[in-house]
């Protein structure tokens, strides 16, 4: 698929995008494509301009959370598929994730009930490989093992806590309820902390808080069908307030 952009040296391929030079070697290019995969990529299939819509749901979260103060990667949407971001000289190699209300893995491993409202946010870490399925660690892991300091993952669990909040009022003001969460973290040349990946159906579970309907990822891997419609739909929303 050819890009439009200034430059073009194809740096990375991931599952659901693919990451560019840029003229100004701090920037990146990341281009959305329409691949959707779950449970770590047994199940893939491409759905119309998926892409296109992830682009613009996670650009407008990125413009919101820019404004309340957070350090993101984003600078600005490029076109309809492709966004200009910092580039990260260190990404953490681990996934931050957050959960109000018990779904997906956590419901299952914990005998819990999906849709139970949990009495505190939980807050979890992945350590982001794939060849293992991105397994659960705690913070003494990430440190044995040379992913983060103790320092690092406190600033950032600070930094999720904040995000956290944000998010579910911005959801909320959509007539969307934020189930969970996951984030990924990385440091510019300068050492800034960055928010980074994308902020979108693809990387949160977002229910209408009317009907508790899916409208995210969930789609895709139960098999419920329209998926573009729901990702359309959280757009729209986010757009309309």
């Amino acid at each position: 698929m050819h890009s439009n952009h200034l430059q073009g040296e194809l740096l990375y391929t991931g599952k659901t995008k693919q990451v560019f030079s840029y003229d100004n070697p701090e920037l990146i290019v990341i281009h959305y494509k329409d691949d959707a995969l779950a449970y770590n990529g047994i199940k893939r299939a491409q759905i119309t301009n998926k892409g296109v819509i992830n682009n613009k749901i996670s650009a407008n979260i990125y413009q919101r959370l820019e404004a309340l103060g957070f350090n993101t990667h984003f600078v600005k949407m490029l076109n309809d598929r492709e966004q200009l971001c910092k580039r990260k000289v260190h990404l953490i190699q681990i996934e931050f994730i957050v959960r109000n209300i018990a779904a997906g893995s956590m419901a299952k491993r914990l005998g819990l009930k999906i849709g139970t409202q949990l009495k505190t946010p939980v807050y979890e870490l992945c350590y982001k490989n794939d060849e293992l399925g991105d397994p659960i660690i705690n913070a003494h892991h990430a440190v044995a093992l040379g992913l983060s300091t103790y320092e690092e993952l406190d600033e950032v669990h600070e930094i999720v806590k904040r995000l956290n909040k944000e998010l579910i009022n911005i959801f909320n003001g959509i007539g969307v309820t934020l189930v969970d969460a996951k984030f990924e973290f990385g440091r510019t040349a300068d050492g800034t902390l960055v928010l980074s990946d994308e902020i979108s159906p693809d990387t949160t579970r977002l229910w209408d808080t009317a009907t508790l309907e899916s409208l995210d990822r969930d789609r895709f891997r139960k098999d419920l069908g329209k998926i573009s419609e729901a990702y359309t739909e959280i757009f729209n929303r986010l757009t309309d307030n």
